[in-house]
């Protein structure tokens, strides 16, 4: 089963805290705060038919080799990872996004708008991967994202190995706030509004 903690160790953050110039203590929190965002993000888009479709092209174009001997953050391509990230988001540009985790305590915002199209392709190469094969449970590739099933089943694992102990769940972190609104929520657009007001609701 795809875990949070497997698709965090999966993330270079020494080699993204270089490319940033930040510290990797710096880059490591702010990296815990923005892949759950983006998985819940990712997952209210698999239970929405009006994104489901695009959630699954991108997903099947997403490159699963990246992951194959642990990933080189120079071969990421941020170009589609931005492209990504406007979809995602819609009407909340990255800008709001990053705002708002900074505002949270998950690092400036300008680190989080660096960090978001870095991160999205990897979050899509992992499940990509597990949805081809590469892990334990993984589901059929043929499986359709607004189902509930593949996609959508690879995207509740991660989001309920964090809400139940996760590396992202604890006393001071407002994640815990974010997943439950997300596993909570129905539909795209309003499911990405609670990510983000479960985020401001648990800031500490």
């Amino acid at each position: 089963m795809a875990t949070l903690d497997e698709l965090l160790n999966e993330i270079p953050t020494d080699q993204i805290a270089a490319k940033l110039g930040v510290d990797s203590e710096t880059a490591d929190k702010a990296i815990k705060s923005v892949v759950p965002l983006l998985v819940g993000g990712f997952q209210a888009n698999a239970g929405d038919p009006d994104k489901a479709a695009d959630l699954q092209a991108n997903v099947s174009s997403a490159p699963s080799t990246l992951l194959d001997g642990g990933v080189n953050v120079e071969d990421v391509d941020q170009n589609a990872g931005s492209a990504v990230v406007a979809s995602l988001f819609g009407d909340n540009n990255a800008d709001d996004v990053a705002a708002k985790l900074a505002g949270a305590g998950a690092g400036s915002s300008d680190l989080i708008k660096q960090l978001l199209p870095i991160l999205a392709p990897i979050v899509l190469a992992f499940v990509a991967k597990k949805l081809t094969g590469g892990g334990a449970q993984a589901a059929p590739a043929e499986a359709p994202a607004a189902s509930g099933g593949g996609i959508g089943d690879i995207l509740g694992n991660i989001l309920g190995s964090a809400v139940g102990g996760g590396a992202a769940s604890g006393g001071n972190n407002p994640l815990g706030s974010i997943l439950g609104s997300v596993l909570g929520s129905k539909g795209g657009s309003d499911a990405l509004g609670s990510i983000l007001g479960g985020l401001l609701g648990g800031k500490k």
